[in-house]
């Protein structure tokens, strides 16, 4: 971690005491804490990015998805041969 920054957050009694018991029962010690919660808000982030990608591409036929895939490639590898 680069340059850590300090939160101030706020969960209910059962979530600290479920965490606290979940990390606890795998050996982890308090100052997992703050690995844990990074490590679940850049899931939570990809997450939600991956279903709002899925959402932008739900109207596309699949053959033509993966033409579109498939050109995209296409197009990145000629881009990295001739900068190579």
């Amino acid at each position: 971690m680069a340059s850590p920054v300090r939160w101030n957050l706020k969960v209910s009694r059962d979530t600290d005491l479920s965490l606290r018991t979940y990390l606890g029962s795998r050996g982890m010690k308090k100052g997992d804490l703050s690995k844990f919660v990074e490590e679940a808000v850049r899931w939570r982030i990809f997450d939600q990015t991956v279903q709002k990608v899925k959402q932008g591409f739900a109207q596309i036929d699949a053959v033509e998805g993966q033409a579109m895939i498939d050109q995209a490639v296409a197009e990145v590898r000629r881009e990295r041969r001739k900068s190579a």
